[in-house]
């Protein structure tokens, strides 16, 4: 407000003088600050709302892939056996029988102090043979068997190794294959590549002290048992993958009987994802509702005025309710969407019945994923053309909000300065006028002490 300069001569308050006079000229600024919080309530609002529609993109486009909808349940009559089924399966079932689970080799040392050298001295080489026949030559850096560990787990040998305890300060080492399965197998020899190749190196499991724990083996299973079909699958692991097309087992036990497996449309999964799609339609719908909503308002004197709200009258909104409604509600390859389950209401939303679609799936189950996918997609476009970050038009909104919001931002920072230069100015005016005052008070009350001060005359009659 600056310098108070109240009734310096003139006993007026000069300074409610300025603020009065200020709040007149300040009334162009004042405007501006207004329609700038309107703005950005107006951009925070767009923004909610185009998050909604990105939300409803992502969802809709997801179920309009392909396949999206291809769900399937697996399911089997042994808990030895589990199933999965991807979208790439088809409904069925199939027998099978695992006669055999999945091994990774391991073997074990006779219990050493230290690891043997060979006629230089020097450590001996010890060397690993895969299941393919590649040899892998590992040269410790002493005889510690610390380092015979360290050198084998280095190199890509095909085996890992570990210093086991054996008693009275020996060890074992035990050697764990890397690769699961019959694949995985190895042999460790001692000595080097050259001696193996020769056959004269040492079988390190042909030691009586030493064993293989365990074998590698695949995991088998046997498809039509007892028939003129009867086949037999592996797999490294305990997984049997695309035992049909898109579905994978995996086995926890060996089976005595055939396990069935079963893949059936996962009518539920299907039912949710629609039913996700219309409430997510539903979202974007009741928030343009919420915002065009037009509320009435009285007065004390009681007169009624009715209020839009901030997306009452704009085209731009309710271009965009419009196709997301349209999307959702209009026929696909001349059926309602109602068929399916999605049903529109007078108030403008619309409601899910699941029992319905599952109805139409146990009809028709391709026809009807079809459709349902088309309808996803009609909304993942309709939502798209709302958000696209360089061509929606929610988002072109909002940038035309963010542009209009800057430009009042740089009127108001420019009618600060010249408001600031205003009040400079009135304050200078009503100081030199109090100066101006006092120097006139002054005057007056020099003037009174002079003309007090002549001597006065008495006059008498004759």
């Amino acid at each position: 407000m600056g310098t108070s300069i109240d009734g310096l001569a003139s006993g007026l308050n000069t300074t409610s003088i300025i603020n009065a006079l200020m709040s007149v000229e300040a009334l162009p600024q004042t405007q501006l600050k207004t329609k700038l919080a309107s703005d950005q309530t107006m951009i925070s609002t767009l923004q909610s709302f185009n998050t909604k529609l990105a939300t409803l993109r992502d969802l809709a486009t997801g179920d309009s892939a392909a396949n999206a909808l291809n769900l399937f349940t697996a399911s089997t009559t042994s808990t030895s056996l589990t199933a999965t089924a991807t979208t790439a399966a088809t409904a069925g079932s199939i027998d099978l029988t695992v006669t055999q689970l999945a091994q990774t080799q391991v073997s074990v040392t006779a219990a050493m102090t230290s690891w043997p050298t060979d006629g230089t001295g020097a450590p001996m080489s010890l060397t690993l043979v895969d299941s393919t026949g590649k040899q892998t030559e590992v040269v410790p850096a002493s005889t510690s068997l610390d380092d015979v560990v360290s050198a084998i787990n280095g190199v890509a040998g095909g085996a890992r190794a570990v210093k086991v305890p054996a008693g009275n300060g020996s060890y074992r080492l035990q050697l764990t294959a890397t690769t699961s399965g019959a694949a995985g197998a190895f042999t460790a020899y001692q000595g080097t590549a050259a001696q193996v190749t020769a056959g004269t190196a040492t079988n390190l499991m042909a030691d009586p002290a030493a064993a293989v724990v365990k074998t590698a083996q695949d995991a088998k299973a046997t498809l039509y048992a007892g028939t003129a079909a009867e086949q037999t699958v592996t797999s490294s692991s305990n997984t049997f993958t695309d035992i049909l097309p898109g579905v994978s087992v995996t086995a926890s036990a060996v089976s005595t009987s055939p396990v069935t497996v079963t893949i059936a449309s996962d009518t539920a999964g299907i039912s949710k994802k629609a039913g996700d799609l219309v409430s997510a339609v539903n979202d974007v719908l009741g928030f343009v509702s919420i915002y065009t909503a037009v509320s009435s308002k009285t007065d004390d004197n009681g007169v009624t005025t009715p209020t839009g709200g901030i997306f009452t009258g704009n085209s731009t909104v309710r271009t965009v309710n419009d196709q997301v409604l349209t999307a959702l509600s209009m026929p696909v390859n001349g059926q309602s969407p109602s068929v399916y389950g999605i049903n529109i209401t007078k108030s403008g939303d619309f409601t899910f019945d699941a029992a319905k679609l599952a109805t139409a799936l146990a009809a028709d189950p391709v026809g009807t994923q079809s459709a349902l996918q088309s309808i996803a997609s009609r909304v993942s476009d309709a939502a798209t053309a709302a958000t696209d970050p360089f061509s929606g038009a929610i988002t072109n909104l909002i940038k035309g909000q963010q542009s209009e919001a800057s430009d009042l931002g740089n009127q108001i920072s420019d009618w600060d300065q010249r408001l600031a230069s205003r009040r400079a100015t009135l304050q200078a005016v009503y100081t030199n006028m109090e100066v101006l005052l006092g120097g006139l008070q002054s005057q007056s009350s020099w003037l009174s002490g002079q003309i007090s001060s002549l001597p006065t005359t008495s006059s008498t009659g004759a």
